[in-house]
């Protein structure tokens, strides 16, 4: 069998007494469409913080394609492949669509410094960097500021700033927050278009989405794993509906 493309072997985080992320296995494998879903102050922002090195574990440890990376720092774990995206987009605003997407190309070809002065002097970077907008269909928008745009397309912007980096592992937190319901097909066309390899996990509190990208579903519940399964077996499991699904049209979880 080959290795999970991400792991976790007994992975927990305490905050004084506060239990946040208690012993936790998990893997996700290479391609894997994987939604981890949980009411309110379940661990979910935790768990993902530790996967991405912002948060150092109590104990456990966590695994990139068999390599132990759990004392690895952050910026590491995005060049060994490991990127995400923020449930608030963290996107400058007051540059174009192109130069956004164009700074996280040059980082991941190592020429990010020269990018500074001369943005316009690396055509690969800008080859590179059209090629990903007219993937997402933003091509049309390169020279806009991302201020003018509907946030719908800036969530779009960084997809394709993450996508940039040609991650192994995309991390996802709620992707289609703040997007209108009637556009949030459009992250997820985006997700759907991305290389089958990639392993792609998403946080994510919309059960439509939910159900509609995820392959596989976890369920967090009090910092532990309560339930894992295929999206229908999720659904069908009335323990699950009663700590989280039958809530969530009143209670919609941000944790």
């Amino acid at each position: 069998m080959t290795e999970p493309r991400l792991q976790t072997q007994g992975l927990s985080r305490h905050f004084g007494a506060l239990k946040a992320v208690q012993n936790i296995d998990f893997a996700l494998d290479a391609g894997a469409r994987h939604a981890l879903i949980g009411p309110n102050g379940a661990g979910k922002t935790t768990f993902i913080n530790l996967l991405t090195g912002v948060l150092a574990p109590s104990q456990g440890r966590v695994l990139l394609s068999g390599r132990d990376i759990t004392a690895t720092g952050q910026a590491e774990r995005v060049k060994l492949g490991v990127a995400r995206t923020f449930q608030i987009n963290r996107l400058f605003r007051g540059l174009s669509v192109l130069e956004n997407v164009s700074m996280s190309v040059a980082e991941r070809r190592g020429v990010a410094s020269s990018m500074l002065s001369a943005i316009g002097r690396r055509s690969d970077v800008i080859a590179d960097s059209m090629q990903l907008l007219e993937t997402l269909k933003l091509a049309d928008v390169a020279s806009h500021r991302v201020s003018e745009l509907p946030y719908g397309r800036q969530r779009l912007i960084e997809l394709a700033i993450t996508i940039g980096l040609k991650p192994n592992v995309l991390l996802l937190d709620e992707p289609a927050a703040g997007v209108p319901s009637a556009e949030s097909h459009i992250i997820l066309d985006a997700i759907d278009g991305l290389p089958k390899d990639i392993a792609v996990l998403i946080i994510e509190h919309d059960m439509d989405v939910v159900f509609r990208f995820a392959k596989r579903v976890t369920v967090m519940v009090g910092g532990a794993i309560f339930a894992e399964g295929t999206p229908r077996e999720i659904e069908a499991n009335p323990e699950v509906r009663a700590v989280y699904l039958g809530q969530a049209a009143q209670n919609p979880t941000h944790g």
